[in-house]
């Protein structure tokens, strides 16, 4: 898939759970991408959708980073999403180097560039949406304060709110 697809998927996915965490998303969502990239750069041969597009890694990665930190986390969950979606092309992914095997996820019915991919990653972003739309209007926003109403009920004091009036995160 396109870099767009990743993309949208990594980020929008990234905005419902910590929005402060969407750039790294992103840049953990075209991450097997350029570090193929880097590898070639040294003057190292090596295949796209290849080494640096192993599931086993990106998965053991994203639970181990859980651990670490969250923008870790968001990298290598953006960089999960990217695997699971090049898993939707007709070329697949390697599950693992033990495994010579390419793991492909809906039968692998996506061509890299064709209408499908964006379709996929424009509706997945629609849903995320309403998803944020959702959690807006409803009394669970994490990430989301509304500074008047917490000073109106005094939980914070003027020269907090006067501090974060602007700020949306």
């Amino acid at each position: 898939m396109k870099w767009f697809a990743h993309s949208v998927v990594a980020g929008s996915t990234a905005a419902i759970i910590a929005p402060p965490l969407v750039p790294a998303a992103i840049a953990g969502g075209t991450a097997p991408d350029w570090f193929e990239w880097i590898v070639k750069a040294t003057g190292t041969p090596i295949e796209h959708r290849g080494p640096t597009h192993y599931l086993s890694h990106w998965a053991i990665a994203s639970v181990i980073s859980i651990f670490i930190h969250p923008i870790a986390a968001a990298f290598c969950l953006g960089g999960l999403s990217h695997i699971l979606l090049d898993a939707m092309t007709v070329s697949g992914v390697p599950a693992s180097p033990w495994s010579q095997q390419r793991m492909h996820l809906f039968g692998g019915r996506f061509r890299t560039g064709e209408p499908g991919e964006y379709i996929f990653s424009l509706v997945w972003g629609i849903i995320c949406f309403a998803m944020a739309t959702t959690m807006l209007s409803s009394e669970f926003m994490p990430f989301f304060y509304n500074w008047s109403e917490l000073y109106d009920s005094g939980l914070i004091d003027g020269s907090e709110w006067k501090l974060n009036r602007f700020k949306l995160i």
